[in-house]
């Protein structure tokens, strides 16, 4: 009865965002981030070319978070030349701004495709090894993380808050990910034939499904670079993969402790939900944050079923807010002077 009630609750929410969203286009004026009060607060974001203007690390820095992540394309590399893709990592530590924040708060995440070295990239990369050196010398992944260890940049990081805790869960998308099934009709991308390809690669699957069974937080966090929700834009996504995109969920399904998705990719920002059903109690949350210096201007309009609230396509970064107590959390999509251009508040 419960999560029934949950779930017709968020219906409830849902359907009200939709109508009021319907009843006016006028625009909805911005307000400033709010003081972080008692909450965890984490800052996130991804798509960041340090070669264009840098506008948003003052506003991260001041937003009173315990920690940055990222998303994935932290530099637009390109390049199978590892000697450039450590450069553009320099040059980015070295922008004050973003040295700053660096000094401040602890910095983790996990790559995309700029910064793994070739576009839409996957396990075919022939320098895919020697790029994960230069993304864990960036992030100061030390000597002996367990990630040092074995294949891929996966790995997980644990934040305390007050009494509470939270794991971080960095999905890698790109060392072991198959090949994706070109499009039709202009399309970039169409789903694989069901079953057919990997996204994680086995060995990460069981570490994904150890870490959510065997954690003890209040709050696990997957980021992944590429959207899990969404699923019908022709873009790269996990459900270019069915069959992996319906393993993460139900292993998400099967949690005892609720989960929330970060992701990046897309040039745009957005809240996808899924509501609450028999097996999960919450309502599934992917926050897509993209990007920090610059985003797709031009967004018309894509079919997402899962998206509360409107898209944003301007230069943004993502806040997430997580009050223990009441179990709340609030996602604020946040662009430049802390103005706040989305938000959106769930129960977990």
């Amino acid at each position: 009865m419960l999560r029934s009630t949950l779930y017709l609750r968020f219906l409830s929410v849902a359907v009200m965002a939709v109508v009021s969203c319907n009843e006016s286009t006028a625009p909805k004026p911005l307000n400033k981030l709010p003081s972080s009060g008692e909450n965890f607060r984490l800052s996130f974001g991804s798509c960041n070319n340090h070669l264009k203007p840098n506008l948003l690390w003052d506003d991260i820095l001041q937003s009173e978070a315990q920690a940055f992540v990222w998303g994935g394309d932290i530099i637009y590399a390109d390049t199978d030349d590892v000697t450039k893709i450590r450069r553009y990592y320099s040059e980015l530590s070295a922008l004050e701004s973003y040295a700053q924040l660096a000094a401040s708060m602890p910095i983790s995440g996990t790559w995309d495709d700029h910064d793994y070295g070739l576009n839409d990239g996957g396990s075919e990369f022939s320098v895919k090894a020697q790029s994960k050196e230069a993304l864990f010398e960036f992030l100061q992944v030390s000597a002996d993380d367990p990630s040092r260890n074995r294949e891929g940049v996966y790995q997980k990081q644990s934040l305390v808050h007050e009494e509470y805790s939270v794991d971080i869960l960095h999905l890698d998308t790109r060392y072991f990910r198959s090949a994706l099934t070109e499009g039709t009709n202009g399309k970039r991308y169409q789903p694989n034939p069901y079953g057919q390809g990997t996204i994680l690669g086995e060995a990460q699957w069981q570490w994904l499904e150890t870490q959510l069974k065997e954690s003890t937080a209040n709050l696990i966090i997957i980021n992944s670079s590429i959207q899990v929700l969404s699923s019908e834009h022709p873009f790269e996504k996990w459900n270019n993969m069915p069959h992996e995109r319906e393993r993460l969920i139900a292993l998400i399904d099967a949690s005892v402790i609720p989960v929330v998705i970060l992701s990046g990719d897309r040039h745009i920002s957005e809240f996808s939900v899924m509501p609450p059903s028999l097996d999960r109690s919450f309502a599934l949350l992917d926050f897509t944050s993209s990007g920090l210096t610059h985003a797709y201007s031009g967004f018309s309009g894509e079919p997402n079923p899962f998206r509360v609230n409107t898209v944003v396509s301007e230069v943004s970064f993502g806040i997430l807010d997580v009050d223990f107590t009441n179990k709340l959390l609030t996602g604020y999509i946040v662009g430049d002077n802390a103005e706040v251009l989305e938000s959106l508040q769930l129960e977990f």
